[in-house]
């Protein structure tokens, strides 16, 4: 079922709309090979180590583009989310068509500066990364924010995450204080 904003799109988004919500899930080849990274971002993370947890992020999709065989994507971690009028910011995932297309994060709450949660950093990332994928991998002229795009984000996460380790321990729960 479409979106609210679904019937302000024009005939040709509707078409790529269309097509984002019919594609479900990206698999990506020897997923559990990246893993282990999902355990170091967590505890870069948890160590509120901005550098690491920024060169981390980095290596995973690294290694998510990599393995689909799609164009990289660069990832700059920052501090302090930024405050929109009805919201907060958690990522951003830009491309001109000249430069790297870039992935921004950011790793500390609004409110209180604290770190935010690991499973919502490793979704904000993951978000971003599946706009990256709408374009490089299912070639899409834009990414909406369709079912099937969560669809994908989850289903990148679960790969990346198997739902038996995310029942088993704070790790891949929590990265916060």
């Amino acid at each position: 079922m479409p979106f609210a904003y679904y019937d302000r799109l024009s005939r040709r988004e509707r078409g790529i709309y269309d097509r984002s919500d019919g594609v479900s899930a990206i698999e990506v080849p020897l997923a559990a090979q990246l893993r282990p990274l999902v355990g170091l971002l967590a505890a870069a993370l948890q160590s509120d180590r901005r550098p690491d947890v920024e060169a981390v992020a980095n290596r995973l999709c690294l290694g998510v583009t990599r393995a689909l065989g799609v164009e990289d994507v660069a990832v700059v971690v920052l501090a302090v989310r930024p405050t929109l009028r009805e919201a907060e910011l958690h990522g951003l995932y830009t491309r001109d068509g000249r430069r790297t297309p870039r992935i921004r994060v950011w790793m500390r709450t609004v409110h209180y500066k604290r770190v935010v949660a690991f499973r919502t950093f490793l979704r904000t990332l993951l978000h971003e990364v599946c706009h990256h994928l709408d374009y490089t991998c299912l070639e899409l002229e834009d990414s909406f924010h369709t079912e099937g795009f969560f669809k994908r984000e989850s289903s990148l996460f679960y790969q990346l995450v198997p739902r038996e380790a995310e029942a088993a321990g704070p790790a891949t729960r929590r990265g916060g204080r």
